[in-house]
Formats: structure tokens, C-alpha cells, sequence
């Protein structure tokens, strides 16, 4: 406080000084600062907000080439070729299939958001039916002796293998538990894609054998064998099959 003596010409004025506490003096007139420990956090946010901000302003301007953007290098191997296979069959029929395969797994006593995985999976293929030419035996042909009649006892046509096409074949949706979303980042998930494509397969040749596909694959046949030998002057063509194999 500023005091004044009486009694002369002079006036004395005394000054209080406040007294700060050491702690508080320290920090007087300085900024606060950050942590030691806590830069290198600050430096990595800094810097992915910066690559999040350049990658935004490369998509606005799509003339701007992209230095993060990715590539595919092909380093496949040259086709080697296996086998050669004669084939003497005619393809007389072909049916297109899809199935929608929804493969559920579950853990016992866990729930599924713990542990499971549940996938739908559209898959489509096709099955052939033909008729093995190879297979005609000895007697299988006979012809009248005017030349105009003519009689042929073919195989049973068979199923091809399912052809399923990856290109119309992919995962519609999967749900999985926390364990499963942990474990896929170390492991690949290969051997659950093989089960999902080996169902498909099944269920389709199953649906084949009974879509009547035999049953086309014999009148394509005998129409295919009437006309040709009609071409050849046989007015008579008679077309049997044998009984399928067990």
C-alpha cells in the first residue's frame, strides 16, 4: 500500500511487493507445456491428418496424381500344360444353377458375438449331360440289309462335374464374432472359402439329377443321330439307350 508522512514538504510513497509461492514462480509468465511422453502421440495424429487431408484433396481433383495409389504386378508363373485328354462324347444338354449357401458356425456356451461366423454365399454353375460315345460296343449298330433301316443301342448319358463360375459366384454377406475377427488378421480364411465352394458343388449336382437333364440330353441325342443318318438315306433310325449304372 502507498503511504504518506505528514509533517514536511516531502511525501514518501512505499511499494508492497507480492510474494509468490515457489511453485507458482516457476510457471510465471511461461506457457504450459506438453508432456515429454506425449510428442511422438502428437507427431502421428499430426501426420495421419495431414495423408487423410491430401488423400481428400486428390479425390477433388482427379487430374492430381496419386502417390498412395495402388497397383497389381502380375508375377504368375507361365501355364503349364498337363495332359491332353481325347474326348469322344457328345454334350447333349446343359443346365445353369444357383444356390444360395448359408453356412452358420457356432462355439458351444459362447454367443455368436463372441464366437461364430455366418455366411451367405451365391454360387452359380452349370452341369453338363452327354452321352460317352466311346463306350458303344461291339453289336451296338444295326443295319437292315436294304440299307434303309438302321438301329443304334447307346450308353446312358452321365452328369458332367459341376463348372461353378467364380466370376457369378461371391459372398452376399458374413457376420462374425470378436475371436473370429481377431484370429482372421493373422490367419487367412481359405479353408472356410473351400467348404463354401465344395457345398455349392454338391448341391448343384444333387439339383442336376433331378432337373431332367438326362432325359433332354437323350432326345437331343436321338433328334442329333436321326437327322444325320437321314442325311446318309437311312429312312428308318431307331435310337436306344442301355439302362444308367448304378
Amino acid at each position: 500500500m502507498a503511504g504518506t508522512q505528514t509533517g514536511g514538504s516531502r511525501t514518501r510513497a512505499t511499494e508492497t511487493e507480492t510474494v509468490w509461492p515457489p511453485e507458482a514462480r516457476s510457471t510465471r509468465g511461461r506457457f504450459p507445456r506438453w508432456p515429454t511422453r506425449a510428442l511422438p502421440l502428437v507427431a502421428i495424429i499430426t501426420a495421419v491428418i495431414l495423408v487423410l487431408s491430401f488423400a481428400g484433396l486428390i479425390r477433388l481433383l482427379p487430374g492430381l496424381h496419386n502417390p498412395f495409389s495402388e497397383r497389381d504386378v502380375d508375377r504368375s508363373q507361365p501355364v503349364i500344360l498337363q495332359s491332353i485328354q481325347d474326348l469322344s462324347r457328345y454334350e447333349a444338354a446343359a443346365g445353369n444353377f444357383q444356390v444360395v449357401i448359408d453356412l452358420e458356425k457356432d462355439a458351444r456356451f459362447l454367443p455368436s458375438v463372441i464366437r461364430g461366423q455366418r455366411t451367405l454365399f451365391v454360387a452359380a454353375g452349370a452341369v453338363g449331360a452327354y452321352v460317352d460315345f466311346s463306350q458303344i460296343g461291339d453289336g451296338a449298330v444295326e443295319v437292315s440289309n436294304d440299307r434303309r433301316s438302321v438301329a443304334i443301342t447307346l450308353p446312358a448319358p452321365a452328369l458332367d462335374k459341376t463348372n461353378l463360375d467364380s466370376a457369378r459366384s461371391y459372398v452376399f454377406a458374413q457376420q462374425r464374432g470378436i475371436l473370429d475377427r481377431v484370429g482372421s488378421l493373422f490367419s487367412g480364411n481359405t479353408s472356410n472359402q473351400q467348404q463354401l465352394y465344395v457345398m455349392a458343388e454338391q448341391k448343384i449336382q444333387a439339383a442336376a439329377k433331378d432337373s431332367g437333364l438326362i432325359e433332354r440330353a437323350e432326345k437331343n441325342t436321338r433328334a442329333m443321330l436321326v437327322g444325320m443318318l437321314g442325311s446318309l438315306g437311312f429312312t428308318n433310325v431307331t435310337v436306344n439307350f442301355a439302362p444308367p449304372l448304378p
